[in-house]
């Protein structure tokens, strides 16, 4: 069944006693993920249509919303987060993607960052108590059937032998 509460058409998604309303687009990459046994926050399908209202409350948010149309996000656990990032590696060829997922420079670059978070932001009567607890991987739209399929290779237990990748559109 496909809801329509929130900004993306969602769909039930369950592996295990997992289950969750998943944006339709990342239904099967999230899945997969958790198929791999790997933990995830929140997904979000596209980031501009999703924040799309910010810049009227938020006018100095008005270049990072456009500048995320057509990308994905997935949160993790700190953890969760790198097993993903391992896993996607090690399923496929040191390839352009691998470049984009890999090294901040590459054209399209996938932003990866771990995300200091105060638990005093949800509990404001408590005092400040920072911690790593979050990982969040934002990437292009069109990585997305790689990515999926990448995973489902690892779910597999099919691992592609290291090699040397091609890092010249990063300048190396």
């Amino acid at each position: 069944m496909t809801s329509y509460e929130g900004t993306h058409p969602t769909v039930l998604v369950r592996v295990g006693n997992l289950h969750a309303q998943i944006d339709e687009q990342l239904a099967p990459a999230i899945q997969a993920i958790w198929e791999c046994g790997i933990n995830t926050f929140t997904c979000c399908q596209d980031l501009a249509e999703s924040n799309a209202d910010w810049p009227a409350k938020l006018p100095h948010m008005a270049e990072w919303v456009e500048s995320r149309r057509g990308w994905m996000l997935i949160d993790f656990p700190v953890d969760s987060g790198l097993a993903f990032l391992s896993a996607v590696a090690n399923a496929g060829p040191r390839d352009a993607f691998y470049v984009r997922m890999t090294h901040w420079a590459a054209p399209d670059a996938w932003d990866v960052q771990i995300k200091p978070m105060d638990a005093a932001m949800f509990h404001g009567d408590q005092p400040s108590d920072f911690g790593l607890r979050l990982l969040q991987v934002s990437f292009p739209a069109y990585d997305l059937p790689e990515l999926t399929r990448r995973l489902r290779e690892h779910a597999a237990g099919r691992r592609v032998p290291p090699a040397p990748a091609d890092w010249s559109t990063v300048g190396r």
